[in-house]
């Protein structure tokens, strides 16, 4: 099989790239790399395990169909979304705990992706994130922030309501979910 393609890398806008890089929040984010893949990799089949134990499939089965499905997630984000896109690396103490996938436009900015690991979980940190983008997205007067959550994810669909995100459209077994800033009031 044909390896991943690499990462793309993008300029960031900078009203973007200053709100993820504060040096003061105790998780930080970083561009990922090819040498991610195989962490990430594990990551994506973290997040499905919930679901798969449901499915009497052997162990072979069930990490073959997550590194397949995880190779064609990877390979959409980054034709799709590329080159208004940042492929980020979540770092707690400097060690990988998530990933943050980014795309921009000037009137939206979309998370692609938020996935933390579930021993990072439940620490305010995907919250910290969230926030940190309606900050960014307010002060740079950007029209939207926008997500999407699959239907059964309870607890993220909770998160996003309490940070403010409202439905917008139900398609696929996901839920489009909207943040607007009011420009009028900066905190």
């Amino acid at each position: 099989m044909e390896p991943l393609p690499a990462f793309p890398r993008s300029a960031m806008p900078t009203w973007l790239a200053e709100a993820l890089t504060s040096p003061h929040a105790s998780v930080t984010l970083r561009a990922a790399e090819s040498y991610d893949l195989p962490s990430l990799r594990v990551l994506y089949a973290q997040s499905r395990e919930t679901e798969l134990a449901q499915m009497p499939w052997p162990p072979e089965a069930k990490r073959a169909f997550c590194d397949s499905q995880f190779d064609l997630q990877h390979r959409h984000y980054v034709s799709q979304y590329s080159p208004a896109a940042a492929f980020l690396i979540v770092l707690q103490k400097q060690q990988p705990i998530g990933r943050l996938y980014l795309h921009w436009s000037a009137d939206e900015l979309r998370i692609v992706d938020i996935l933390i690991a579930s021993m990072s979980q439940q620490q305010g940190i995907g919250s910290a994130l969230l926030q940190r983008l309606q900050k960014a997205v307010s002060k740079a007067t950007v029209a939207t922030l926008s997500l999407h959550v699959e239907l059964h994810n309870g607890g993220a669909y909770r998160l996003y309501r309490r940070l403010g995100f409202s439905e917008v459209e139900s398609r696929g077994g996901y839920l489009r979910m909207n943040w607007q800033p009011d420009h009028g009031q900066l905190s």
